[in-house]
Formats: structure tokens, sequence, C-alpha cells
């Protein structure tokens, strides 16, 4: 399912950022790009992202954008300092007596100025926080648009159920045609046919031509579609398999039509399950 979210969180490094990308795909497949300092927690995230999410091609990106100058504490080394102001005082006993020393050019000196060091665990607590809060915002994202397609899906089963309907009701006239169509081919051929025998190839006729069974099947499929829809599960690969179902029942039943009618709506009936198969590949 398609979705986007962004949210950002200030850490002991500075800010960060963090966006999460998904769109369609029948399995769960997440890219992440992370900055070097949370390298260490890449394996924690998969498997956040895992539990919160079961379908999905999610691109998972954290950004850490750093502190301004002097926004973070600093320390003064102290035994550094006296390292290089011994050199200094080394160095100037042989420059000229004009020549100073410049106090900031002693502060740049590697190692004599160091930022506080980081506290790894309030970086990595900060970095979770933030990632479960974008994961939660991504999940709403993706539950809205599941509303949309479970709306579009019913539509699709609230048609189908009506063609079924509509099948079911045809069937006496159906049977009728079957029999004079039979009784008129006989009546051509100018042969007398024992009254018997001519129910028994009707009877064999209509048991080749029925479809009770195949709408009794796309009736029950349909109903397990929206029994799924509703359960509040994840429900993409279940719905993948009932649209093989459905697709299956009404290849059979356009097989055994012998009416115009009858096979425009088998039709209808497969592009509306074509329609429903697209959307189900969205789901989670």
């Amino acid at each position: 399912m398609t979705g986007f979210a962004r949210r950002e969180q200030d850490s002991p490094l500075g800010q960060l950022v963090c966006e999460l990308r998904s769109v369609n795909h029948r399995f769960l497949e997440a890219g992440f790009r992370l900055p070097e300092e949370l390298r260490g927690l890449e394996t924690e995230l998969r498997q956040r992202l895992g539990a919160a999410l079961k379908r999905g091609k999610v691109d998972c990106t954290m950004h850490l954008r750093p502190a301004a100058a002097g926004a973070r504490a600093m320390q003064l080394d102290a035994a550094a300092l006296a390292r290089v102001l011994e050199a200094v005082r080394d160095v100037a006993q042989q420059l000229p007596a004009q020549h100073s020393v410049d106090v900031m050019e002693v502060l740049r000196w590697p190692g004599v100025v160091r930022d506080d060091p980081v506290d790894r665990d309030s970086l990595f607590e900060a970095a979770r926080q933030l990632f479960e809060a974008t994961v939660a915002e991504l999940a709403a994202a993706r539950a809205r648009e599941g509303e949309r397609l479970a709306e579009a899906i019913e539509q699709r089963c609230a048609a189908l159920g009506e063609i079924v309907a509509q099948l079911r009701a045809r069937a006496p006239e159906l049977q009728a045609r079957v029999r004079a169509r039979l009784a008129e081919k006989i009546a051509d051929l100018g042969t007398q046919v024992d009254a018997e025998r001519f129910e028994q190839e009707v009877v064999l006729l209509l048991q080749r031509l029925d479809v009770a069974e195949e709408l009794d099947r796309l009736a029950g499929h349909v109903d397990e579609t929206r029994r799924i829809m509703r359960a509040g599960e994840p429900a993409g690969r279940r719905l993948d398999f009932l649209m093989q179902e459905l697709n299956r029942e009404a290849n059979t039943l356009s097989s055994k039509s012998q009416e115009l009618d009858t096979t425009r709506l088998a039709v209808d009936m497969k592009v509306l399950i074509e329609q429903m198969r697209e959307q189900v590949q969205n789901i989670e």
C-alpha cells in the first residue's frame, strides 16, 4: 500500500529527521538509509517495522542535522593545552621578539578543545522514538487508503451478488429453452423419439449445463471476501487467493453458457473480478 510519513525530533547530536515512503508490493521489503551514528540500530528498526507492517516496499531514510556551532558544550583538555603551550614557548625562543601567539590558533589545535562525548544510548533512544512515531503515522495513512479500497471492493462484491441473483432467477427459463431447442432439433429430423428417452437426454444435457454449483461457490467466495475485509487483520494474501477462485468459477460459468445473455453476464462478472484483483494487490 502507498503512503508517506515524515517527522523530526531533537537528539544529542542535533535534529533527527525520519521519512518513510511506501509503495505496493506482495511482501514486505524495506530499504534503510541511516547516518553513520545510527548504523548499529538498523536491525532493531527493521524488526520494529516488520511488527507494524506486513506488505509493501518501504524506503526508510533518517537524516541527522548537526547542532549549530556552540550549541553543544565543549571541554578544554588541560594536558593537551600544556603540551601545545610548551611547544609554542620552544618555538617562540627561536623567533624574532615581535612575534606573538594567537590564542584562537592555540584553541584550534587538534585535541585542545573537544566536544562533550555523545551519549550513544540517548541518541539511539531518540531515534527509536522518532522511528516509532513515523511508522505510526505511515500506518495511519495506509489505513485511510485501506478504507477507500474496502469501499471499492464492497461495491464490486455487491455487483457480483446481483449478477449471481440474476443467473439464479434465469435458471428455470434456460432449462425450458434447452428442452425446447432439443425438441425442435428432433422435429427437424422428422423422427419419432421415445418420450422416456427424450426426458433422459434432456436431463443429461441440463446436467452438463447446470451452473447452480458454480453460483453457490461464487456467492460463498463473495461472502468470504466481505468477512475477511471486516476482520481487521492483514488480508492481502487471502483476498488474492479468493480472487483466483472467483475467476475460476466465472470461467467455468462462461464455458457452460449456451445463451448470449448468460455469456454477457459472465463477462461482466470477470471484469468485476479483475477490478477487485487489481485493488487487492494494494491491500496489506
